[in-house]
């Protein structure tokens, strides 16, 4: 035996396989299809992700008391408008507040009507863009900054901010969980 890099006449052949031959009928299955099991696409309806002018990610919406405390969470995908979680998160809290405040992406015309129905201030800015100003508390709205720090504290979690959970449910448990140590501070001082 010589001394060389293999074993047979030193010929390398280029072509892909190595020299095999594959049978024209190489696949089990002769159409694009996935397997028989899955139905439909796997994961993307449980991650809660979506497209936004962020990247791909999802908003997370929230019901919080006077105090700026949350009382309830609803996730959804990015692209998804902030008025779809109006519906989820309204009929949540036991007792009917005095008023609703909420920014500029809640602003949709069932909404504050759905508000009158239910005996509630609508606190709600117009959207720049809309033809019929509708007016709201100034004083009042400026109170939602609470809800915003409240964000702010929960976002200490690097899990949070980041959003590492691909599912939703592991998302929402960690929300949950820092949630719990922000309600901490609070029932001590009480």
């Amino acid at each position: 035996m010589e001394r060389s890099r293999g074993l047979g006449n030193g010929r390398r052949d280029t072509r892909r396989g190595h020299g095999r031959q594959r049978p024209l009928q190489h696949r089990q299955h002769h159409r694009s299809r996935p397997c028989l099991g899955s139905g439909r696409k796997r994961g993307t309806h449980r991650r809660a992700l979506g497209r936004s002018r962020g990247g791909f990610t999802s908003k997370l919406h929230c019901l919080a008391d006077a105090h700026g405390r949350p009382l309830a969470f609803h996730l959804t995908v990015g692209e998804a408008a902030d008025c779809k979680a109006y519906d989820a998160l309204i009929g949540l809290p036991e007792r009917a507040p005095n008023a609703l405040l909420a920014d500029k992406g809640y602003d949709a015309d069932a909404i504050p009507a759905d508000l009158a129905e239910r005996k509630i201030e609508a606190v709600i800015p117009g959207k720049s863009n809309r033809r019929v100003k509708i007016k709201h508390d100034r004083t009042l709205y400026k109170q939602r900054n609470r809800i915003e720090r409240m964000f702010g504290h929960l976002k200490i979690n690097r899990a949070i901010a980041t959003r590492y959970d691909q599912l939703a449910e592991s998302f929402l448990g960690m929300v949950h969980i820092a949630t719990a140590r922000y309600w901490i501070k609070f029932v001590h001082a009480a």
